[in-house]
């Protein structure tokens, strides 16, 4: 054995220990989690899952995507703090951190096409950023990756062993490869530094605080609907999504980080429907007269998305429990009062 590779080997295990030690400390005390993205959309329902398990959030977005909104309602709660900060600078915290929650991120086709620089920045820098932060409280991380990870994929449904198919300078690859690339930094802390690390690939969630006007599918059309708009179908609309409820996908992502797995791990909902089934769907939930009318297909926009949630069953034992129709029928009462 040479010098070098005892002291890793050495070095290693110190860090094996220490990791156990922190384990064992979280489960005695109150847990601090910090939750970046924590005024988006999936980051306010997992700060607010987190609260209701006993956890003292520190919350951090620069609301480029988030909304206030989505977090007023923890005003003056003694388990939350806010900072306001872009997570791509430097994370300095007093406090003591057991998990950290890494979901800044634009994450809806309008925002990562207008932001593409700043996607790319929260992938990689704000990625290195968070990491950094975990490693120096000696604290749990996790990733929030995404489905987009496998491109326009070959295959189906998409298995967490997966390479993808994507392309790195069409108008999607800002973020698409920002989190391939936060996926790689993630593994490279964990080998290098022996962090406890778990990556979620979350597949198309929605529920009430997306937003009205962000370029996804679920809000696109219940906003045309409600509104009495035709619903816009691009392609043909023989293209498939798979739905998951945000309380579902909350729900396997906490069981995730509370897991002892440190590979990727699909969440979402494995029942596939076409885009024209959805739009139909919405006209029928909502009560609407709206018409269904056909647009050019964007460039690179998958046309199918199912995730194999087989790991997520057998380690996790999750899989997502609120029905499609009932979902989006929460959904569309939050969205009256918006349009």
């Amino acid at each position: 054995m040479t010098g070098t590779q005892g002291k890793r080997e050495i070095t290693s295990t110190v860090q094996k220990v220490a990791n156990t030690t922190a384990l064992q400390k979280r489960k005695l005390r109150q847990p601090t989690s910090v939750v970046t993205g924590a005024a988006g959309f999936l980051g306010s329902h997992l700060t607010d899952l987190l609260i209701s398990r006993g956890h003292k959030v520190i919350g951090i977005d620069n609301f480029v995507t988030g909304s206030i909104e989505n977090i007023d309602h923890l005003g003056g709660n003694q388990n939350f703090k806010f900072i306001q900060q872009d997570v791509s600078e430097f994370i300095f915290l007093h406090d003591r951190v057991d998990y950290v929650w890494h979901f800044a991120s634009p994450a809806s086709p309008i925002d990562y096409l207008e932001l593409p620089i700043q996607t790319l920045k929260v992938g990689s820098l704000g990625t290195h950023k968070a990491l950094g932060l975990a490693r120096h409280k000696g604290a749990r991380f996790l990733l929030a990756s995404t489905s987009e990870i496998y491109g326009d994929p070959l295959v189906h449904p998409q298995r967490e062993d997966y390479w993808g198919n994507v392309n790195t300078i069409g108008p999607r690859g800002c973020y698409d490869e920002s989190k391939r690339f936060a996926e790689a930094m993630t593994f490279a802390y964990h080998r290098e530094h022996q962090i406890e690390t778990r990556i979620v690939r979350i597949f198309n969630t929605y529920g009430p605080r997306m937003r009205l006007r962000d370029g996804r599918v679920v809000p696109a059309f219940m906003g045309q609907a409600l509104t009495g708009k035709s619903l816009t179908v691009f392609g043909d609309g023989k293209q498939t999504r798979s739905f998951c409820y945000c309380s579902d996908l909350i729900e396997g992502i906490y069981r995730l980080m509370i897991s002892d797995t440190h590979n990727p791990v699909n969440i979402g909902n494995p029942q596939e429907l076409t885009i024209l089934e959805f739009a139909e769907r919405i006209i029928r939930l909502t009560g609407s007269k709206s018409k269904i009318i056909y647009k050019p297909l964007p460039q690179d926009d998958p046309k199918q998305r199912q995730p194999d949630i087989t790991r997520a069953r057998t380690l996790l034992k999750w899989e997502p429990l609120v029905q499609l129709e009932d979902g989006l029928k929460r959904t569309i009462e939050y969205f009256r009062g918006r349009v």
